[in-house]
């Protein structure tokens, strides 16, 4: 762990080892951030790596301003798991991967309906509810590999003899509507301002929208297989909320970051990699009481397909673990190849050496959705 300390006063701390590769530019990222009004504490994740400006892996404490920039345009973004009532001894992998289709075309179900549940009305956006989206986001089949705690894991109610499915994804255009109207440049708003609260109203229904997406895709990909499954955890990855520590008051930012407050959690991999179960454990206040959200790039989308040229796209449709691919997306699956993140078992040892959390359980990925259309 390193920690500087800014002109500002806030602190910069930054959790990897040195097998950790972290660019230089993430740190620089960081590190202006920290300079925004009202900033005390800048926390970088062994996942960070940067972003438009921003770095992602990374969670940001702040005094009094709210930052919608350092919360990005996927709010809500996160990961859910289900365990589902499929039985890993009765995988019919190839009739399995043919059935996985349409999960990009609207959903033919009531929206209205099944937003209700989540206490919300019709937005513009809702043609795109119960769809994955591109980028990193993808749905998962998955199994257990191992169990490293078993009291947890029972705890947990949790079994080897399912699949369980893993979601990530976000608030799809929601999101980038609500970011370019309160947003310019990396100005903040100051709390309890009518642009704050404004702010903090939408914010908080795209991240009630984005956990019924998750929902959605959920039950629409069991479907397919003709199971259900129940929800184990539901976490976000891009949010802000008010938070207390120390009897003072501060609005934490998470951009690409697990909250550790909130019990057990996933940290997955790249596809073609295993998942890892955790529990955090210590005070999590070093690292602003969030972990990393998963592997991290490595290469920028733009460099990984020079550097994958050897590969032809059927290559990347099986991995090493045995499971398969869905991205017919020809840039896409280059973009998102494992080869293009970082070692997610050093990301997770990181933490565990930090003290931030317990190996409960691994996963082993069978079968990564990303998308059925070409770009």
């Amino acid at each position: 762990m390193c920690t500087y300390t800014q002109t500002s006063g806030a602190t910069v701390t930054v959790i990897a080892s040195e097998k950790t590769w972290i660019e230089d530019e993430a740190i620089q990222q960081l590190k202006t951030t920290a300079e925004l009004n009202g900033m005390k504490r800048v926390v970088g994740l062994p996942d960070l790596h940067p972003g438009r400006g921003t770095p992602i892996g990374a969670a940001f404490m702040s005094e009094s301003w709210i930052y919608p920039h350092l919360v990005g345009n996927d709010i809500g973004c996160g990961m859910g798991l289900w365990k589902t009532d499929l039985s890993v001894h009765k995988l019919k992998l190839d009739t399995w991967v043919s059935k996985l289709d349409n999960l990009d075309e609207p959903w033919d179900g009531d929206t209205s309906e099944w937003l209700s549940d989540y206490q919300l009305g019709s937005t513009p956006f809702d043609h795109s509810l119960g769809t994955i989206g591109g980028g990193n986001h993808f749905a998962e089949l998955q199994k257990i590999e191992s169990v490293l705690d078993k009291e947890l894991f029972e705890t947990l109610g949790l079994s080897t003899k399912h699949f369980y499915l893993l979601v990530h994804s976000g608030s799809r255009g929601l999101g980038e509507f609500i970011l370019r109207k309160h947003t310019d440049g990396s100005i903040g708003l100051l709390e309890n301002s009518p642009e704050a609260i404004d702010y903090l109203t939408q914010h908080d229904m795209a991240v009630r929208w984005a956990g019924a997406n998750r929902s959605l895709i959920a039950h629409r990909f069991l479907s397919c297989l003709k199971g259900t499954g129940s929800k184990v955890l539901d976490v976000f990855h891009n949010t802000v909320e008010p938070y207390n520590e120390d009897n003072q008051s501060y609005w934490l930012h998470r951009k690409g970051a697990t909250p550790s407050d909130q019990g057990g959690v996933v940290i997955p991999g790249s596809r073609g990699s295993f998942s890892y179960l955790v529990m955090p454990t210590g005070s999590q206040v070093s690292n602003a009481y969030s972990l990393a959200h998963g592997a991290g790039r490595k290469w920028k989308r733009t460099d990984a397909k020079s550097k994958l040229s050897k590969f032809r796209m059927d290559d990347l449709t099986h991995t090493d673990l045995g499971s398969r691919v869905i991205c017919e997306d020809k840039d896409l699956i280059f973009e998102e190849a494992p080869q293009a993140y970082k070692k997610i078992d050093t990301v997770v040892n990181d933490l565990v050496n930090e003290g931030l959390i317990k190996v409960v359980a691994i996963l082993r990925p069978v079968i990564t959705y990303k998308t059925r259309r070409g770009k």
